[in-house]
């Protein structure tokens, strides 16, 4: 997937037109114009590395390849909380538990 979509989807999921966007870079005393971010959007010119890396910041992107998967495959990516974030590690630090969590849940474990 072009990276134009994937920055039109993420900046819709995340409930910003692109007016915010531009706003966002204003104070980041960045200023873009909102036909700069249009110009991304379809592909036509494509963020510097350093608005590329802003733009994932304001969009709630932590894992580029996570982003593009999601992007591609379901119109509602999973972007956890930073409760979720912090459940998950809690999971990964008590192995012993992870058993319980899974009949609890009703889940069965992925072969990896």
């Amino acid at each position: 997937m072009e990276i134009s979509h994937i920055l039109k989807y993420y900046r819709k999921l995340n409930h910003l037109s692109v007016k915010d966007v531009a706003e966002q870079f204003r104070q980041f005393k960045h200023p873009i114009a909102q036909k700069t971010i249009y110009g991304w959007e379809s592909g036509k010119t494509q963020p510097s590395a350093d608005n590329f890396i802003f733009l994932c910041h304001l969009y709630h992107i932590n894992n580029i390849n996570e982003a593009i998967e999601n992007s591609a495959q379901t119109k509602t990516p999973i972007i956890p909380t930073a409760w979720e974030k912090k459940l998950l590690l809690s999971y990964r630090k008590h192995p012993e538990y992870q058993a319980a969590i899974h009949k609890l849940l009703e889940l069965v474990p992925e072969q990896e």
